[in-house]
């Protein structure tokens, strides 16, 4: 009993401590945005009109959210004072005139300065040249020309934004992890009780295994799938709670990572087929005429299946963080009307924020899930064809 009361309350506090830090990191956010918008409008030629406007604009919240899920060239990890702490990671810039660039994304001076003709587009830099956003999206690096203009020229972004980088340190703390259990099962042996970090895993495996794969994948095959459902599943249980951190990257709410997911799953699905599973899809055992109607759809759906897998977490995990912040900022919309309002508002943001944040662990875990168990699943359906044949 005492364990669990202490282990709730270790919760709760930990809970308290990510909110205390996410608060200070909005309002360093907001701090940062507001010197962006001054720094752009001492270039205007109306700069004091400028100026008072957005003062008077206050906390805009759609830029604070934004800032946080979307992805980076470099890593704000905290603010010590008015210095910010940011990770400069590495511009991989390939285009067919100049070829292969390679630099510190700190040569951008957080998008206020240009390097090597090319130029990280930002809201001081829109507001300087008039810019759409709408062609120009916020964070994305443009080639420039000597007066600091758009070109137009075609470039590839190769740069190891902050998402890549999340997810190689994710990564690399799956295999250790791993590598860790691995050498106990060496030393101890299979048949001795499990300890520390190994009794911890060990439970997990075997229930991925026996509730998951094995129940899924017909006969011997579920063992060659096993390590791959495994991996996908701590994979991106890792990066779900990572992604809780504050000053973590938002890489599984992001589309084009669990794009790339689905289409791994894609592709392990289309190499367990076999002519079973494309006879019924392209010959359904329907009458002749539906065949006609029922083989597009069921082609279709073939499709559908890793665009569901990569939509369901994406949405998932993004929505919880959005809806985490907008509660933090609901502290600062609050103040910006009256500073009483917005101290008299923080323990409720605090007390959703710590509810949100348990069940953002709750569904770390259950998103992780379901997309290992409808891979498994998933490719399951593919050898059906084959497990009815040998079942008759």
């Amino acid at each position: 009993m005492i364990p669990c009361k202490l282990f709730k309350h270790s919760l709760i506090a930990l809970l308290l401590a990510f909110n205390i830090v996410g608060i200070n990191s909005s309002v360093q956010a907001q701090t940062h945005e507001e010197k962006d918008v001054h720094a752009a409008a001492q270039h205007d030629e109306h700069a004091v009109a400028a100026h008072g406007e957005q003062k008077e604009k206050g906390f805009d919240a759609k830029e604070v959210i934004l800032g946080h899920v979307k992805d980076a060239h470099d890593w704000h990890l905290m603010d010590l004072g008015s210095t910010p702490v940011t990770l400069p990671l590495p511009v991989i810039i390939y285009s067919p005139g100049k070829g292969l660039k390679v630099f510190s994304s700190s040569r951008f001076e957080h998008g206020h300065a240009s390097y090597e003709g090319y130029r990280l587009v930002n809201a001081h830099y829109l507001h300087e040249k008039g810019l759409d956003a709408s062609q120009y999206p916020d964070g994305k690096v443009i080639a420039v020309d000597a007066n600091d203009n758009p070109t137009g020229e075609k470039i590839y972004d190769f740069s190891m934004t902050k998402n890549i980088t999340s997810m190689l340190v994710a990564a690399i703390i799956l295999v250790l992890l791993m590598l860790n259990v691995a050498k106990a099962y060496r030393v101890r042996g299979s048949k001795q009780a499990p300890k520390g970090f190994q009794s911890l895993i060990e439970p997990v495996i075997i229930f991925m295994r026996d509730e998951v794969v094995k129940p899924n994948i017909p006969g011997k095959h579920y063992e060659k799938y096993t390590p791959f459902i495994l991996t996908i599943f701590f994979f991106i249980l890792i990066n779900n709670l990572m992604g809780l951190l504050p000053g973590s990257a938002n890489v599984t709410g992001n589309i084009a990572v669990t794009a790339a997911l689905a289409i791994i799953s894609f592709i392990a699905i289309l190499f367990s087929s076999n002519k079973h599973f494309w006879g019924h899809i392209f010959n359904p055992p329907v009458p002749f005429g539906v065949k006609f109607i029922l083989a597009p759809v069921e082609l279709i759906g073939v499709f559908t299946k890793p665009v569901s897998l990569a939509i369901r977490l994406f949405a998932n995990i993004l929505a919880g963080h959005i809806i985490i912040l907008s509660i933090i900022s609901l502290v600062f919309i609050f103040g910006s009307l009256s500073k009483i309002a917005g101290y008299g508002f923080l323990p409720v943001t605090i007390a959703f924020n710590i509810v949100m944040m348990m069940l953002e662990l709750l569904v770390a875990f259950i998103q992780a899930f379901i997309f290992a168990n409808l891979t498994a699943v998933f490719i399951g359906q593919a050898m059906e064809g084959g497990h009815d044949e040998h079942h008759h």
